[in-house]
């Protein structure tokens, strides 16, 4: 919640793959559901991928949580999500929208979809992929399509009417709902929201800026002169005049 008691309309999903700072979140009524990555485990150190998740679900069984294939080969991706999907009620499936030769994941999630798993479409940046496996979702269980929009920025495109167009392609398929992924600051979760996203993911570092949302900017001028004041104290700086 922000400074000025804010509550948000879109659902705050914490991504993350450190388990103190993923049962952290789970303790904040704030945040609805999970996603994790192959990237985000490497970096925290995991090992044994199956029993990180397991042990997740044994506290995180009541939010949407979503754990990724990492397989390249599609016979192998679709093994590798059936078991995921088998882990708990509340496990979304992470399938990219395409393997590392650019090859079409859609019927794979096709086929997925069908069966009744929960799927969660990752690593997309453009319209048309969404356009691409959005009507093979459709009478699914429910499914997320993740955009990249922090990377579409780092591209040099204004991420903001571009998720737009996709919430509006987005309004006849009430069983897709659109995640903002890989946000670079808090002022995404703000857009974000106005323009209609379902979901956005942060993490926990972003996350924990929600109660600045609000705050007086003089105030917040004020603190950040006694941060550099103090440190500049604590570092033991002189210069002689």
């Amino acid at each position: 919640m922000s400074q000025d008691g804010r509550k948000f309309r879109i659902k705050l999903f914490a991504d993350g793959a450190e388990k103190a700072g993923m049962l952290e979140m789970y303790s904040n009524p704030l945040i609805s559901g999970f996603t994790t990555n192959p990237t985000l485990m490497k970096k925290a150190g995991i090992k044994d991928y199956e029993a990180f998740a397991r042990d997740i679900l044994i506290t995180i069984k009541d939010r949407p949580i979503s754990f990724e294939v990492f397989s390249d080969d599609f016979e192998e991706m679709e093994k590798q999500a059936r078991i995921i999907a088998g882990w708990g009620k509340n496990v979304y499936v992470k399938i990219p929208i395409t393997n590392t030769k650019g090859i079409t994941s859609a019927p794979l999630i096709s086929k997925l979809s069908a069966a009744g798993v929960k799927v969660n479409v990752t690593a997309m940046m453009t319209k048309k992929q969404v356009e691409e496996v959005v009507p093979l979702l459709e009478k699914g269980p429910g499914s997320y399509v993740s955009v990249f929009a922090g990377r579409v920025a780092d591209a040099g495109i204004d991420p903001v009417p571009h998720m737009a167009g996709i919430v509006k392609y987005l309004q006849p398929f009430p069983m897709v709902e659109l995640i903002w992924a890989s946000p670079r600051e808090l002022l995404n979760l703000l857009q974000a929201e106005q323009i209609g996203c379902h979901v956005i993911t942060m993490t926990n570092d972003l996350l924990k800026k929600i109660p600045l949302l609000g705050k007086d900017l003089t105030e917040y001028s004020i603190e950040t002169v006694r941060m550099f004041y103090s440190d500049a104290q604590a570092a033991g700086f002189n210069i002689k005049v």
